[in-house]
C-alpha cells in the first residue's frame, strides 16, 4: 500500500489537578477554542470540547503520525499554560496527571458528542469520580481505585 490511511477517533477526559473546580463557566468560550486549535496543531482535529468547572471531555480525531500521550500531554501542557495567564485567579491552575482515553467507532460519533455538549446536564445528578469510572467500566479498562485520583 502506498499510503498510509488512519480513521481514529478519541473520547477524552482529564480533571482539574485535586478535582477542584477551578474552569469558570466565563472562561469556557476561549478555553474550549484554545483547546481546539492545539488539537488542529498537533493534526488531531477535535469534533467536541465541553466540560464542567473540574474536568473536560473532548472528542478528537487522532493524528496518524503522533502518539496518543503525546497528543494528550501537548494539550494538557499549553491549555494549563494559557488559563494559567488569561487571570490572576489561575495563578494555581493545574490539570491532574492523568487522563482517560477510549476508542469510539465511526458508529458512535454521534452519541459521543452529544454526551460531551450534554455535560453541564449530566452533572447535575452525577460527579466527575462517578462519570470517570463508569466509563473505565464502560470500556472495560482495568484499574486500581486506590491510583486514580492521585
Amino acid at each position: 500500500m502506498a499510503s498510509s490511511l488512519a480513521q481514529i477517533y478519541i473520547h477524552l477526559t482529564f480533571g482539574t489537578k485535586h478535582r477542584k473546580p477551578m474552569i469558570q463557566e466565563n472562561i469556557e468560550p476561549e478555553l474550549y477554542p484554545y483547546i481546539a486549535s492545539v488539537f488542529r496543531e498537533l493534526d488531531s482535529p477535535s469534533i467536541a470540547i465541553n466540560g464542567t468547572s473540574d474536568h473536560v471531555h473532548s472528542l478528537f480525531r487522532l493524528s496518524k503520525t503522533i502518539a496518543l500521550c503525546d497528543v494528550v500531554e501537548e494539550v494538557k501542557k499549553r491549555s494549563s499554560k494559557w488559563i494559567k495567564h488569561k487571570d490572576e485567579c489561575y495563578k494555581d491552575f493545574y490539570w491532574h496527571s492523568g487522563y482517560g482515553a477510549f476508542s469510539v467507532s465511526q458508529s458512535g460519533v454521534e452519541k459521543v458528542k452529544k454526551y460531551i455538549y450534554n455535560q453541564k446536564e449530566h452533572h447535575r445528578k452525577h460527579s466527575f469520580e462517578d462519570e470517570f469510572i463508569g466509563l473505565l467500566k464502560k470500556y472495560s479498562v482495568e484499574y486500581d481505585e486506590r491510583y486514580l485520583w492521585i
